[in-house]
């Protein structure tokens, strides 16, 4: 799962490749953004733990990963 993650005040997003599913995903920036935890945790498919402060959350883009093009050719 792609997630792509805004954060106020911070010129570029956080692209991550996550095992988790979109629920899961869904589920953790719900309990976030209610003030369940005060940090928005993730796991991207290294295994690396990706957190952002709750409060600083701009918006969040849950999605299938896109199959990245490799060389030349007509688009």
């Amino acid at each position: 799962m792609e997630v792509k993650i805004g954060v106020q005040h911070a010129p570029r997003e956080i692209v991550l490749e996550s095992g988790q599913s979109a629920e899961e995903v869904e589920r953790a920036v719900s309990e976030a953004l209610a003030g369940k935890s005060p940090l928005l945790s993730l796991v991207d498919e290294h295994g690396r733990r990706i957190l952002v402060p709750a409060d600083r959350l701009a918006y969040i883009e849950i999605g299938e990963p896109a199959p990245r093009k490799v060389g030349f050719g007509a688009l």
